[in-house]
């Protein structure tokens, strides 16, 4: 069933039963309109309208315990004294949206009378529920304005969306084929903690259990995955069937094959590996890898689970908007006084959903992993903007951080780099970005998407309750550094 976010209206009975019929019949017709736009991705559904302290409870108990139910819109068409929420607030497990707006869009000047302002009461009803959610300390996204604004619409869209991708995260199965890459710290973290907070779980097998999976696949499996890599990409010669390295595009389909069925048995929506652990396997998965996340799975290299969740919750959140989302590494700089950029990229796994071009599959050498060589897809990323957003264990908590970037064209050829690769300008600059990113502590690996904005990121960590910090064309050191600095206060007093 597809996944559902609840309108609720809250009223009161003082208006009589007129009044009433009227905000339910207003409700319903908001809830019709909000649930016929195209960019809003989720189910909206019209729940009748709640005037008693009952009613509201009832109403939050069934949201928390309806696994359909990913979120709740709330409304206050009159004033519904805030009192009457705090018992249905406390059993509420799912984010809400304050929708701040009013069914009319503009006063009747030659008609207005006590009738109408009984009826519409949005300006102060809307702030007396707010007081109690912020009393309760109740994170919620607010949102004012008319609901039939596209401005409203698309703020409405993105929450809807980062909700989709909350959901997704409460469910998320994670798996590691071996550990994390030895000595490595910013890769690993606490998954019980990660678990407690975000609802993911977090587990290894070992790489044995995957190879004998890959060991099932068939020759006729085989042969089809490689007329499909054939037909897909720009296949390198030497690949084609028949040619002298054709075994090791086999190798590369037979690897796809297994682990998409491991994930698929297992409902795992993300995994990691490392280079480290690859025993009984060919070859480095690059091109299984990139292929399973352009189908929405997440990824992370080197045992990084962290970044392997939040890429398949961004590509969640980021829905059929076409851009992209990607696993990514900040890789080499250019330090050009005109303008200093990023190249991003990683040994192979970064996802062809953010190619600018149809990508080409090739095979070369890789200098670690002590394996035979690896088929990867080559490429050059997208022009637009876009985040780069990382999840970071800090010992004590967890934070969110998101820098955004503009990624530009790559202005020269690079024959002699055969792996996928963007450009980027960080915002806003290179220099006070990359600072502020290490200041920050924040990973050498990200989730790199074109589909999702930095409020975004805000909305999922609120709903998350964890610390965000951002990096944007404001950022300025000094400043930031106290705002890190009271981040540490502030969230060491929540900690208590």
């Amino acid at each position: 069933m597809k996944k559902q976010i609840w309108f609720i209206t809250g009223s009161q009975h003082l208006y009589g039963p007129e009044t009433l019929k009227q905000v339910a019949a207003n409700a319903e017709a908001i809830t019709q309109g909000l649930d016929a736009d195209p960019s809003i991705s989720v189910e909206i559904v019209f729940k009748p309208i709640v005037t008693t302290p009952d009613e509201i409870r009832a109403t939050c108990t069934a949201a928390s315990s309806d696994a359909n139910c990913i979120g709740l819109i709330t409304w206050m068409h009159t004033f519904s004294p805030a009192k009457m929420w705090i018992n249905g607030l406390s059993n509420l497990t799912k984010p809400i949206c304050h929708l701040h707006t009013q069914f009319n869009r503009d006063i009747p000047w030659d008609l207005i009378d006590m009738d109408f302002m009984n009826l519409n009461q949005s300006a102060h009803g809307g702030r007396e529920y707010g007081h109690i959610l912020t009393r309760m300390r109740i994170q919620r996204t607010v949102i004012v304005g008319h609901w039939e604004d596209t401005v409203v619409r698309a703020k409405l869209a993105d929450w809807a969306a980062v909700t989709a991708g909350w959901d997704e995260m409460q469910h998320l199965k994670v798996v590691r084929f071996g550990d994390n890459m030895r000595f490595v710290s910013v890769t690993d973290g606490d998954k019980v903690e990660a678990e407690r907070i975000f609802g993911m779980s977090v587990n290894t097998h070992g790489i044995g259990d995957l190879v004998a999976v890959i060991n099932q696949s068939t020759d006729a499996e085989i042969d089809a995955l490689c007329q499909v890599y054939a037909d897909s990409y720009q296949l390198a010669p030497e690949l084609a069937q028949g040619a002298a390295q054709h075994e090791s595009l086999r190798a590369a389909a037979k690897i796809e094959i297994g682990l998409r069925r491991f994930l698929e048995e297992g409902g795992y929506g993300a995994f990691t590996d490392t280079f480290e652990d690859l025993h009984g396997m060919a070859q480095l998965p690059g091109l299984p890898v990139q292929r399973l996340m352009a189908e929405g799975y997440g990824f992370g290299g080197e045992g990084d689970w962290k970044h392997a969740a939040l890429v398949r919750v961004l590509k969640v959140m980021g829905g059929n908007k076409g851009g992209g989302t990607s696993f990514m590494e900040d890789y080499t700089y250019h330090f050009d006084p005109k303008g200093a950029r990023c190249l991003g990229s990683h040994m192979l796994e970064i996802c062809p959903s953010i190619s600018a071009e149809k990508p080409r599959c090739e095979i070369h050498p890789l200098g670690i992993g002590g394996k035979a060589d690896p088929v990867r897809l080559v490429f050059n990323g997208s022009k637009g903007s876009a985040i780069n957003a990382s999840l970071v264990d800090l010992g004590n908590r967890f934070r969110l951080l998101v820098n955004e970037v503009e990624s530009v064209e790559i202005p020269e050829p690079m024959p002699k780099l055969p792996v996928a690769r963007v450009l980027w300008d960080a915002k806003p600059d290179l220099q006070t970005a990359a600072e502020a990113w290490i200041q920050a502590g924040g990973a050498h690996h990200t989730a790199f998407s074109f589909d999702v904005s930095a409020a975004q990121i805000e909305m999922l960590s609120e709903m998350a309750g964890v610390e965000c910090v951002f990096i944007d064309a404001n950022t300025e050191m000094r400043a930031f550094k106290q705002d890190l600095r009271l981040g540490e206060i502030y969230h060491g007093i929540r900690g208590l």
